[in-house]
């Protein structure tokens, strides 16, 4: 028995890029940069756990492995979602 071909990617969202400063991120073919200043939980993270993203509901990004859930409204307007509470 053979195995099926290998369905289409469904989750339009890719890591396209990991620096020193942070990582680069593909979703619905605009592409985003996450610093480490803004985003530390990144920092450390393994590169598996970095690229292990998935697009839930066409606007929730999602890390299982690393519990980040990230909504694109913010990464569109990172100043309007303080990450942390003043």
């Amino acid at each position: 028995m053979r195995s099926k071909a290998v369905g289409k990617n469904i989750s339009n969202a890719e890591v396209t890029n990991i620096s020193t400063h942070g990582i680069w991120l593909l979703v619905h073919g605009r592409e985003y940069f996450l610093p480490y200043t803004e985003f530390p939980w990144f920092k450390e993270a393994t590169l598996a756990d970095i690229i292990d993203v998935t697009l839930l509901h066409g606007h929730h990004l999602h890390w299982q492995k690393l519990d980040i859930d990230l909504d694109l409204k913010s990464l569109n307007n990172i100043e309007s979602y303080p990450l942390v509470y003043k």
